[in-house]
């Protein structure tokens, strides 16, 4: 195993979190029982969860030149994410992102999210073009879409012209350009995101896993090399010309907050990748650490640490041989 490189470009955004037993309707007042704010976006979640699990991370983004600017580079530099290329936007606000928490008497989570990019869309490709050559020193670059597109296929061109893997977490949800789909090397959405970019639902129930499997031969002919989906408490696939995975969900005996879930995955399973893991370590790899993201509250807050997600594996009876490996890289 070796000790992962990975850079990320994508977004900065500060959550303000409120949690409630119910959300308002239109028009209708109600009272939370929490607020707190937190790191967030889904580029520097991302890019702080490879750090925790032992990726040496670059960060490439943008911030506004106010409080939560500031707050957001020093989490990340807190958690050992190299900030050097992280710029800040004098004239506009940082990103923020509005995020309703309603706890049902179920002991359940949801969540639903405002996200207002801010600065994060101020990036140009004449400020990121220096990735063309520096590119090449990295293991897997990962994008996600609270940039401008242009800047994602721009990063995805230079790192397929070098050779470099790409991962794209498609969150949120738009339409994707035909190059950035084709430089891909890995494509991450959710179950809701895979429906938008091939019009297949992915239904609940017994009907879930055809559907999953139809809706991954979609997206590798539309390009992509490997396709993995999110399905939520049914775990996750991973599918290629060569392979079919199918990952259990990791439950925990209380979902806090679900909101940076989907980003500690992808940041693990890469970080995995990267490592050495096969893509069925891998996705185990992923399960664990997401299930301990979303048994606390916040996002980067919630993030583990990898020593946390191996006692968890230990916990509950996995080998964690590779992983201690990993750890060793530190």
């Amino acid at each position: 195993m070796k000790k992962p490189q990975i850079l990320v470009v994508g977004s900065c955004v500060m959550d303000l979190v409120t949690r409630l037993k119910k959300i308002p309707g239109s028009g209708e007042t109600v009272l939370g029982e929490h607020f707190t704010t937190a790191s967030g976006g889904k580029g520097a979640n991302q890019a702080v969860q490879a750090a925790r699990l032992g990726a040496c991370v670059t960060m490439v983004g943008k911030v506004g030149d106010d409080a939560f600017g500031r707050e957001m580079r020093s989490s990340l530099a807190a958690s050992g994410v190299d900030v050097t290329y992280l710029m800040t936007q004098p004239d506009q606000a940082s990103g923020v992102g509005n995020i309703l928490l309603e706890t049902g008497s179920n002991g359940a989570s949801q969540n639903r999210i405002t996200v207002v990019p801010g600065a994060n869309m101020t990036i140009s490709p004449r400020e990121v073009e220096f990735l063309e050559e520096q590119i090449s020193g990295y293991d897997l670059v990962m994008l996600q879409l609270e940039i401008p597109m242009d800047i994602n296929v721009l990063i995805s061109r230079y790192a397929k012209n070098k050779g470099v893997p790409v991962m794209l977490n498609s969150a949120p949800s738009a339409p994707l350009p035909r190059e950035l789909v084709e430089n891909l090397t890995y494509i991450s959405p959710n179950e809701h995101e895979a429906e938008d970019l091939t019009g297949i639902p992915i239904r609940q129930g017994p009907e879930m896993m055809d559907d999953a499997r139809r809706a991954v031969s979609r997206l590798l002919e539309m390009g992509v090399e490997n396709v993995i989906i999110t399905l939520g408490s049914n775990g996750a696939v991973l599918g290629n010309k060569r392979e079919w995975i199918a990952a259990d969900c990791v439950t925990m005996p209380k979902v806090e907050d679900p909101t940076a879930a989907g980003d500690s995955f992808v940041a693990s399973f890469c970080t995995g990748v990267c490592a050495g893991l096969d893509h069925r370590q891998a996705l185990t790899f992923a399960s664990y650490t997401a299930a301990l993201t979303v048994s606390r509250l916040g996002a980067q807050p919630s993030l583990p640490t990898l020593a946390e997600v191996i006692s968890l594996m230990k916990q509950r009876g996995c080998e964690t041989v590779q992983w201690e490996k990993l750890d060793a890289l530190m």
